[in-house]
């Protein structure tokens, strides 16, 4: 019987053994990542031996790895059904549920074979993958140390533990904890020393908290390992552009794109070319950029990236609907595309779509949940279309012993983002000791800007100014009606009608004087940094004078940031009755002047930052035919952005350009200005 027993265990182990040697090839395609040829392989192997618990195991996840996981799922069923006890049955179906992405399923799985055995390896890293798929990063940090201590320096776990850390730190990162993204990405540092992913994460995360010098040492970092050096290139050229050192990135990213070569990995190519292209735009080397952009679009014509760099070439050439175009293209091939739908919000808002802009950019959260760029957008979009309220207080005195001090309040409130109510009121106290002449104003008005078309937009205002002067009253009707055109790109076109009193002085005041204007401003940008602007008024009054007024500026964009521009101005004015003891009317006016400007725009100032304009000019001018007269003039202003709501500023003007009142005539004037937003957000959004 012993002899019997003995012989049947030796067939068995026989078997067995030849049995898994048969089957050695198809475990090799699995190690080896070979899913196609080992489905092929176990699926034969189960046409001989159905029954075999190992080939259908290896055949299960062979189609599961093999991007069958609905399938792979079905097979692990069936398996637990015939062996409910096996655990490592159990495992291989708990791993067809993170196939499948069902994550919350996967994690009631895994939490019951470990306390069926609290030291599985298996089931322990499963369900530390689990937690972070479920973005439960604490837990599965937890988990995934439970299991390298079980298997002490497992690669697997390792590798597990690295990509929590990274998606921890992400995670905060969206919540702007920056502070804490930092500390988790150094973290993961300590254990993956110079590790390549964690550094791109740092620098990224240094990025978009605006810290750019530890984003620059960063990539410095990563440039130490020779492999990792266009990598380096690329980011240190973005973080040059965010420094405003646009031929530094130039420089830096033309670097990496000669460094580029047919062993280059396909995906550094790609971000290598994307990022050259880039530093040619901010570089406004259009040319060479739409050039190379084009080449690779007859190559590869439908690929996103190349879409979107075009997009935003054009949105630098204030080409929007070409823009639009491209991205509703990419937004075909992919409607999750971030560059997509962000992009296309840029280029609809700076059309005038504002609606739609809303949309797209709420498109783009969605997909990406807290994203700083959309949500900045979106944010700044508010900003244009919360009710505001502005006051500005002022002192003015000139060499002709006239003093004034001056009040304006009014209240901009949009209802849509197509109208607003406009409401006005304003101060005036003249007064002048040596003619001893005084004078009080008040001026009310109100109205609406309605946008009749995405580019044209019609204002209208209409009041009431009543004045004392000299002990004798007056009342008289004001009005403002202007069209806001943009009749092409990089053209702006302002034509209205404006009445008005003429009140610098109190004897001004005193004579009621009424002006009627046409006027029109038109504004021409170029894509080569000249602008061109150009204003003109004709005026008839109501003491039968007639003035017409031309103003022209031509300038040069020298720098964006800060907003640096330098040019010549022209002025010529001319009046049809010459009162010259009543105020400046000469019969023919010129001056030229030469200026410099440099401003930093409030609106693109962040809270708790300065912002700032300083203009200076000087020339000459010329009074009928009389001989030439030199001229200057200083405007500066200062301000302070306490909050996203809240501003202020104060501000200078001192000229002796004689069209301000007469020849021989020096004006100073010193201002108060504060602004803050009523609402945190516009009064017609939730």
């Amino acid at each position: 019987m012993n002899i019997k027993k003995s012989l049947i265990c030796l067939i068995l182990f026989l078997v067995n053994y030849t049995y898994s040697q048969n089957m050695q090839e198809g475990f090799n395609y699995l190690e080896r990542g070979n899913y196609k040829e080992a489905e092929t392989f176990f699926k034969n192997i189960l046409n001989d031996y159905p029954s075999n618990k190992t080939a259908r195991l290896c055949y299960g996840r062979a189609v599961g790895l093999n991007g069958k996981a609905d399938k792979a799922e079905l097979l692990f069923i069936d398996l637990l059904n015939d062996f409910p006890n096996d655990f490592e049955v159990k495992l291989n179906y708990g791993e067809s549920l993170l196939w499948n992405k069902k994550f919350k399923p996967a994690k009631a799985f895994f939490k019951t074979l470990i306390t069926e055995d609290p030291k599985s390896f298996p089931a322990l890293l499963s369900y530390a993958n689990t937690l972070s798929n479920l973005k439960e990063y604490p837990d599965a940090l937890n988990y995934v140390n439970k299991a390298l201590e079980v298997s002490p320096g497992n690669p697997n776990a390792l590798t597990s533990k690295k990509y929590i850390y990274l998606g921890y730190a992400y995670q905060k990162q969206q919540d702007q904890e920056y502070k804490q993204a930092e500390s988790l990405l150094r973290e993961n540092l300590k254990t993956f020393n110079n590790d390549k992913d964690t550094l791109i994460n740092l620098a990224n995360l240094y990025l978009i908290a605006n810290q750019l010098e530890d984003a620059e040492a960063t990539y410095n970092i990563l440039a130490q390992n020779p492999e990792n050096e266009l990598i380096a290139l690329n980011g240190l050229a973005l973080v040059s552009h965010l420094n405003n050192k646009e031929k530094k990135a130039l420089k830096l990213s033309e670097q990496a794109f000669l460094s580029l070569n047919e062993n280059t990995e396909s995906h550094i190519t790609h971000s290598t070319t994307e990022r050259y292209i880039q530093a040619l735009i901010w570089n406004k080397k259009y040319k060479t950029a739409n050039q190379l952009i084009s080449s690779l679009v007859e190559v590869s014509p439908n690929e996103n990236w190349l879409l979107a760099l075009r997009a935003t070439l054009n949105i630098y050439k204030s080409d929007f609907k070409k823009s639009v175009t491209d991205y509703n293209q990419i937004l075909v091939n992919d409607s999750t595309s971030f560059d997509g739908n962000l992009g296309k919000a840029n280029a609809l808002k700076a059309l005038g779509f504002y609606n739609n802009a809303y949309t797209s950019a709420e498109n783009t959260l969605k997909f990406y949940n807290k994203q700083k760029d959309a949500t900045n957008f979106i944010n700044n979009l508010n900003t244009t279309f919360t009710p505001f309220w502005e006051t500005k207080t002022s002192y003015s005195f000139d060499n002709g012993d006239n003093k004034a001090y001056n009040i304006q309040t009014g209240i901009v409130f949009p209802t849509s983002t197509k109208f607003k109510w406009l409401v006005n009121y304003a101060y005036r106290n003249t007064s002048n000791k040596v003619t001893n002449n005084d004078a009080i104003s008040n001026t009310f008005d109100a109205g609406f800007a309605y946008q009749l078309l995405n580019n044209i937009t019609l204002n209208a205002t209409g009041g009431i100014t009543t004045a004392n002067a000299n002990g004798e009253n007056f009342n008289q009707f004001i009005t403002n009606v202007s069209l806001q055109i943009k009749p092409f790109k990089l053209q702006m076109l302002d034509v209205g009608y404006k009445r008005e009193i003429q009140n610098f002085n109190a004897e001004l005041i005193d004579r009621e004087i009424v002006m009627n204007n046409i006027y029109l401003n038109y504004n021409l940008n170029t894509n080569f940094n000249l602008g061109w602007f150009t204003q003109y008024f004709y005026t008839w009054q109501n003491d039968d004078n007639a003035r017409n007024l031309l103003f022209t500026s031509l300038y040069y964009n020298i720098l964006s940031k800060p907003a640096l521009k330098a040019g010549l101005n022209y002025q010529y004015i001319t009046f049809k009755n010459q009162v010259p003891n009543i105020y400046f009317s000469p019969e023919k006016f010129n001056a030229g002047e030469i200026f410099v400007n440099v401003v930093k725009d409030e609106g693109i100032s962040k809270p708790k930052e300065w912002f700032y304009e300083l203009t200076a000019a000087a020339g000459l001018q010329f009074i009928n035919n009389d001989s030439s007269q030199s001229t200057y003039r200083f405007q500066g202003k200062l301000g302070y952005k306490f909050s996203q709501r809240c501003l202020a500023n104060i501000y200078g003007i001192r000229s002796n350009i004689a069209s301000a009142t007469a020849a021989g005539f020096t004006y100073t004037e010193i201002g108060l200005r504060f602004k803050w937003y009523l609402f945190n957000s516009p009064v017609f959004r939730k």
